[in-house]
């Protein structure tokens, strides 16, 4: 029975980190895309939804890394690492919040601008 449960733990500490970097590369991957994107509009005058565009990115990129990190939870081993795995959340998670939270303002001030054109 327990050259099983050492192969069953084994296997899932591979997958969790299979997963954890995967989950890492999509975040990254969306992070520059985001990043060329928005230089792209900015270069080609579209200025008033770069700000938006580009924190929409940034969230969504850090919730995959955020992902990653929740994770990576799984297969930790001791308490130090699951503060320091902790901390590193608890970050992601204030940053993810701010970033909605300037998401929020930035459509208020174009949907403001947009009114303000139209009257």
């Amino acid at each position: 029975m327990e050259p099983l449960m050492h192969m069953l733990e084994w296997l899932l500490e591979n997958l969790v980190e299979l997963a954890t970097i995967l989950l890492e590369l999509f975040g990254i991957s969306v992070l520059v895309a985001t990043a060329f994107k928005s230089f792209w509009m900015w270069i080609h005058n579209d200025r008033n939804h770069v700000r938006l565009v580009l924190a929409q990115g940034i969230a969504l990129g850090l919730e995959f890394k955020l992902g990653g990190e929740v994770l990576r939870t799984v297969v930790v081993r001791d308490w130090q690492e699951l503060g320091i795995l902790g901390a590193i959340i608890v970050l992601r998670a204030i940053l993810t919040f701010v970033i909605h939270w300037e998401i929020k303002n930035e459509k208020k001030e174009l949907e403001m601008e947009n009114q303000r054109r139209q009257e």
